[in-house]
């Protein structure tokens, strides 16, 4: 192996990818993995959120499409006159920047809903994806007293009434995951005839494991090839409640899902949806996304919290004040060595899965009870301090004695107290 402080670095000798060494299902380079944002929509439905001023919404549907994100659902008009005049908005200014983003609206399966979204589609002069929802399992036909016959009928009728007014539709059956094979059958198959172009199969309360996307999945796609309707997408939808909705969605476009969707941050309802932020990140890390610009992903992570007033969580991924940040005097220790060889490339990932700076970040280092000297004096040459022994020490010992990191005022504070002895 080449001395890694040659000014040639081979990624592939520094680092062992496990994750390439075979793959239970591989993506075909000719499948184009498509995404849909629901952080307006599904996401504000969080109890914690607030909803985002007009401003905020049109920022985020900028950043969207700026990271290649495909469609964008953008409300429920059926929820009332704000939702109305939100998602005509919206609509308008897509249309009318002529961004690079594709339009949803959710509905239930009824002709109102169906209608307030036609009726917006008209009037600003644009396709708008109808999202035709119903649940499907057992335990909500129990509760809803839905019977099958009326299910169908509730779902033609939907579907009718959008392709009369020659508008695509996704047809929704929520928590498709807990749903029996012989009601999935004959809904989906009862939707594609009457016209829907998407099956959107959904993990409503965050149930699915793997193998269980791969059996619906698996199962779904049988059931359009036996209709000859291969050419009826497949879209996954999914929640974070086991904490598996990240990892569940790329499992489910390995497994045939032909689009994803998430949110912003993985805000939603209980526990929330699958983060879309992530998705993208790791997609990338996979080389799956090779076209995509994810320079904003850290900005819409940012603005999304910002207008939603959900505040991200130190460890959170990317986005998270921790994400690069060490104390501890190995890690730090390392982190500075690899500096010191004079490649950028090396220092982003000693320590981290995540390169920083493909993400406009960097390796910060800071100083606490668990650091080092080395933590002192790189944070001390970073800001132009000379680190004489002494106030190495000092800063060092002060560290030591306390049972946290020190904040940059901390140590200037010392460093100004030092000095004036």
């Amino acid at each position: 192996m080449s001395s890694p402080d040659t000014n040639d670095l081979d990624e592939r000798e520094l680092i062992y990818d496990w994750n390439s060494v075979e793959k239970v299902a591989k993506i075909s380079p000719k499948r184009r993995i498509q995404f849909l944002d629901e952080t307006l929509r599904d996401g504000i439905q969080s109890p914690s959120v607030v909803d985002p001023s007009i401003d905020d919404k049109l920022r985020l549907v900028d950043l969207a499409a700026s990271l290649g994100i495909d469609t964008m659902d953008i409300g429920l008009p059926g929820a009332g006159k704000r939702a109305v005049e939100d998602v005509t908005t919206i609509a308008e200014h897509i249309r009318d920047a002529k961004l690079p983003i594709k339009i949803a609206c959710a509905a239930r399966t009824h002709v109102n809903d169906i209608q307030a979204v036609i009726d917006i589609s008209q009037k600003v002069g644009v396709e708008i994806e109808v999202l035709s929802f119903i649940g499907s399992s057992p335990i909500r036909q129990y509760a809803e007293d839905w019977d099958l016959a009326r299910m169908l009928k509730l779902s033609a009728d939907a579907i009718d009434l959008a392709r009369r007014h020659s508008l695509p539709v996704g047809y929704v059956t929520e928590d498709t995951t807990r749903s029996r094979p012989e009601v999935l059958h004959r809904l989906f198959t009862n939707a594609v005839e009457h016209g829907a172009s998407r099956l959107v199969v959904c993990d409503t309360v965050g149930h699915a494991t793997p193998d269980g996307i791969r059996n619906l999945l698996k199962f779904t796609r049988n059931l359009l090839n036996g209709i000859g309707r291969d050419d009826v997408g497949i879209d996954w939808h999914g929640h974070n409640d086991r904490g598996l909705g990240v990892v569940n969605s790329i499992f489910a476009i390995e497994y045939g899902a032909d689009r994803v969707h998430g949110t912003a941050l993985g805000i939603g309802e209980r526990v929330g949806n699958a983060a879309l932020d992530q998705i993208l990140l790791n997609l990338k890390l996979l080389g799956e996304l090779p076209e995509h610009d994810l320079s904003k992903l850290l900005l819409w992570c940012k603005v999304a919290s910002q207008a939603t007033r959900i505040p991200i969580h130190p460890q959170y991924p990317l986005a998270g004040t921790d994400a690069f940040r060490t104390a501890t005097g190995v890690h730090a220790a390392a982190i500075i060595k690899a500096e010191k060889k004079g490649h950028a490339w090396l220092a982003d990932r000693i320590y981290s899965g995540v390169p920083a700076g493909m993400f406009g970040r960097s390796q910060e280092i800071e100083v606490g009870h668990y650091s080092g000297e080395s933590n002192v004096l790189y944070w001390l040459r970073k800001r132009g301090f000379e680190p004489t022994p002494p106030l190495v020490q000092a800063i060092f010992n002060a560290a030591k004695r306390g049972n946290r990191v020190l904040t940059d005022e901390e140590i200037l504070q010392l460093i100004k107290e030092f000095r004036a002895v």
